[in-house]
């Protein structure tokens, strides 16, 4: 028996065939048959070849092997992947025509003789635009006839319909099967999405009456929603009179919200592949024995708690995958599977295998990791040909006892609670230990015996000045720096800081503290904060970012794109991305002589926005990938990268000669165009590379040519945040002036709740900065300021732009101690607010400071000022306060 810490070999897009890997995101990922009986192939006309480089993955989620050997998903992928109203990874929508609108439009005097069934499907289609005609004629005949710029055959040809290329595609069958009838009498294949409701209904209506079908999908994940999350199916049951599909051979219900397995599968005589993925199922039916067809079951990821002792009745199953379940033991019967030659139940909660899996003569692959094993059972290990994948149990280990119960005195006890107002700054903390919470929603947790005698502790929070805040490549500020002082004392038990932070859309939150020399990144929780505390008086618990620290100091928030990453050993790995399943990296054996720890980095880029910014509207770009490594040498081997073909490329309709992958070097900020040494190739959805170190590296589709310079612009701009200024002076009290910088898309709710407190300008128009960026703000024209402010340039107030925290000082304008008389100004006193980036500009022309020339990268808005009447001339900036979201 040969077991190993890497599994059986097999290739990445096979999803899950290689071992010692990280295995982030499984439960986005569904695998498909590979191992198809000669009967079954015939029987299906090809539908099921093997395409090694397009199985697995996401493209799983989107293309099974019928749809491969076929050709028809390709085709009908690639007519209305354009056509479609789809949203995008960006959350934009392209609003584009479809075939379902299509026939909604062309069919329209014969829909009333429709099912009422039908007719819900009808009124969700209504939502899809109409195509143009144009000269070409469909191949198919209906009444009415369809416009001829619709080719129906596309999606309906001789034995099969794909329904799941478009949103609410579905509730195109009714409409076809009380149209063209006779057309769908003799299906053998259908796919179906599962995440509209009314078409659904409509489709399952319909079904039964396809009794020649051989192979069903009806799936959910197949679109994503305005947020990027994919839309769930919906299906829950299936009806009875499905057993009437007695020639159906492969079905697939996964990604929907299946309780129960439906009874009616268990009539259906041939059915030889079952996927039931991802679904709600919490048992399987005690006759699940019945279907002595099957060879292949997917149960992955649901919620099952045991398997009945039927199972063992499955006399010709060949592939059993039933990982990601809350199973913890296995019946007897499993050792009678007497054909079984893949069995996979990693992340589970088994204690035990039978001994009886020792006659599963056939079985050459066993994935067991991440379960709660001891012992393997002898009887395995005289297996000589099978593979084990054992990783993540706890091998050789004694049983771990029952725990002991708490003793009295190790009771838990609640901690008192302090809540402290805006203008208490400092508290105490006895060797009770107590949970205090901030203004602003920030929580601290002082255990009992953290000090040994009572304490006197000091709270701030600090404006987001450069020595106080760290961000590093595509780091986002989410909170203002807490400090946390005496910097000097030491707890005797870890004190719990919970930093509030605002929302961080698909990316990881972490707590970075600053000892008043370096930063450093702590281990992170996160929770919701205490009900009866937010950041606004009434409203909801904070979100908190979560740290333990033995000492006090400065503390923030940030948000950086997720990592992933796995331990590296001579045996090689897999490494698959949490935010993209698609995105993996294959690292064969021997590619080090040395462990190392390598890390993995999406950064989601806008394709409507590098198009705009390069000025090439079939522009595509992927995702960007930031590749890491300690330590950081180079590898001895080739190491595979696969990544998705930028949105709306497929295999079939890329141009090879402008597709490039560019290396970017993070110190220098140059990106190289490495197409030619990386040996690139495509599949139908993916791009696959070889590379040699880490660094980052980008897949582009572009008609223009790919020059450093461009790409370098682009990626410096797609790291850049729209803000605009704003000036205002209170109604109540001219002399006090409010000065802040926003974010673009905080501008309109902010003007609106200082509108009735404040008069002044418009906002200015958008400007760009970089996230951390320092900038100024300087009175002109018979105005200045106080040289005394600490945050005081040359006469101007300096600004750190954080893209999260909106930037406002609130100033006090007074006039100047001078002599009075007759010569003052008799009107009010009119001045002007400039925001500037770079060098302070010396010795400022009156004419520039009037016209407002210069350069762009200096000058960002001019906004105006009205100052109360005085008998001065000249004014002062006098006060300032702090800077606060």
């Amino acid at each position: 028996m040969d077991r190993s810490n890497q599994g059986a070999a097999g290739d990445e897009e096979d999803g899950d065939q290689a071992g010692n890997w990280m295995r982030p995101s499984r439960c986005q990922d569904e695998e498909r048959p590979s191992d198809l009986s000669p009967g079954f192939l015939s029987r299906c006309e090809g539908l099921f070849l093997e395409d090694e480089e397009e199985s697995g993955g996401e493209d799983a989620l989107r293309v099974n092997p019928a749809d491969r050997a076929s050709g028809l998903l390709r085709k009908s992928a690639l007519m209305f992947q354009d056509q479609n109203k789809l949203v995008n990874s960006d959350g934009e929508e392209n609003t584009v025509t479809s075939p379902a609108a299509a026939l909604l439009d062309t069919c329209g005097s014969s829909l009333s003789s429709l099912s009422s069934s039908s007719s819900s499907s009808i009124h969700h289609l209504r939502d899809f635009s109409s195509p143009s005609p144009s000269s070409s004629s469909s191949v198919l005949s209906l009444t009415p006839p369809l416009p001829p710029s619709v080719e129906l055959s596309a999606v309906l040809t001789d034995v099969r319909l794909t329904l799941d290329v478009y949103l609410a595609g579905a509730a195109a069958l009714p409409l076809l099967w009380g149209s063209v009838p006779e057309q769908l009498r003799d299906l053998q294949y259908l796919r179906l999405g599962s995440e509209d409701q009314p078409g659904l209904d409509g489709a399952l209506d319909v079904l039964p009456h396809l009794t020649q079908l051989r192979s069903l999908a009806i799936r959910g994940h197949c679109f994503y929603d305005s947020q990027g999350d994919p839309l769930p199916g919906l299906l829950t049951t299936l009806p009875r009179s499905m057993s009437s599909l007695s020639l159906l051979v492969h079905l697939d219900l996964s990604f929907n919200h299946l309780s129960c397995v439906p009874p009616c599968l268990l009539s259906l005589p041939v059915l030889s592949q079952l996927l039931l993925s991802h679904n709600l199922l919490s048992a399987l039916p005690s006759d699940v024995g019945q279907l002595s067809s099957l060879t292949y079951l997917s149960l992955f990821g649901n919620q099952l708690d045991s398997l009945p002792p039927s199972v063992g009745r499955l006399k010709a199953l060949q592939t059993l995958d039933i990982s990601l379940n809350n199973l913890q033991d296995l019946p007897e019967e499993i050792g009678s599977l007497e054909k079984l030659v893949k069995l996979e139940m990693s992340h589970n909660r088994l204690k035990r295998l039978p001994e009886t899996m020792g006659s599963l003569r056939s079985l050459r692959e066993l994935v067991i990791h991440s379960n709660d094993l001891r012992l393997i059972p002898q009887s395995l290990n005289d297996l000589p040909l099978l593979k084990m994948d054992v990783r993540n149990n706890p091998l050789g280990r004694p049983p771990t006892p029952p725990p002991l119960p708490p003793a009295p005195a190790q009771a838990e006890t609640k901690l008192p609670e302090l809540h402290l107002a805006f203008n208490q700054h400092s508290f105490c903390v006895s060797s009770a230990g107590c949970h205090v919470f901030l203004p602003g929603g920030a929580e601290l947790l002082f255990p009992p015996g953290c000090v040994e005698t009572s304490t006197r502790l000091k709270w701030v929070e600090k404006r987001p000045e450069k020595q106080l805040v760290w961000l590093e490549e595509h780091d986002v500020l989410l909170s203002r720096p807490l400090e946390l002082s005496p910097h000097g004392i030491s707890f005797l038990k870890p004190v719990e800081v919970c930093v509030p932070y605002h929302r961080a859309k698909r990316r990881e939150v972490l707590v970075r503290k600053f000892d008043g020399q370096s930063w450093s990144t702590l281990p992170t929780t996160l929770r919701k904060g205490s009900e009866g505390h937010s950041s606004h008086p009434g409203g909801r618990p904070a979100r908190l970012a979560c740290c333990s620290v033995a000492q006090f100091s400065w503390f923030i928030a940030v948000s950086c794109p997720i990592k992933d990453s796995c331990c590296l050993t001579p045996a090689g790995a897999l490494l698959v991305s949490s935010s993209d399943p698609g995105i993996k990296l294959h690292f064969p054996p021997d590619s080090t002589l040395q462990s190392r720890t390598v890390t993995l980095q999406v950064l989601q880029v806008s394709v409507s926005e590098v198009q705009a910014l390069c000025g090439d509207p079939q522009a595509r770009v992927s995702s960007l990938l930031c590749l890491s490594q300690t330590p950081s040498i180079h590898f001895l081997q080739p190491i595979k990268v696969q990544i998705p073909l930028p949105p709306g490329i497929t295999g079939h309709t890329v141009d090879k000669s402008h597709l490039y992958v560019l290396h970017g070097d993070p110190t220098a900020q140059t990106w190289t165009d490495i197409t030619s040494q990386v040996s690139l190739y495509v599949t139908h959805v993916y791009a696959i590379f070889y590379i040699t170190h880490f660094s980052w590296y980008w897949l582009w589709y572009t008609t223009k040519c790919c020059v450093s310079g461009v790409i370098r612009r682009v990626y410096q701009k797609l790291k850049q945040f729209k803000v605009q200024f704003l000036v205002l002076q209170k109604k109540t009290d001219p002399s006090h002036v409010l000065l802040q910088c926003l974010p673009s898309n905080k501008v309109e709710s902010r003007v609106l709740s200082l509108s009735t407190n404040y008069d002044g300008p418009q906002p200015s128009d958008l400007c760009d900065l970089l996230e951390g960026e320092q900038f100024f703000a300087g009175f002109e024209r018979g105005l200045d300021i106080s040289t005394g402010r600490p945050d005081c340039v040359e006469g101007r107030l300096s600004f750190v732009f954080c893209s999260s925290v909106m930037n406002m000082k609130e100033v006090f304008i007074c006039p100047a101690q001078g002599p009075k008389g007759p010569k003052g100004p008799k009107g009010p006193v009119r001045g002007e607010v400039s925001f500037y980036r770079g060098d302070i500009p010396s010795n400022l022309p009156e004419e520039v400071a009037r016209k407002r020339k210069g350069h762009h990268n200096q000058w960002l808005a001019t906004l105006p000022l009205k100052l109360p009447v005085s008998d001065c001339g000249i004014f002062l900036v006098a006060l300032g306060t702090y800077m606060h979201t």
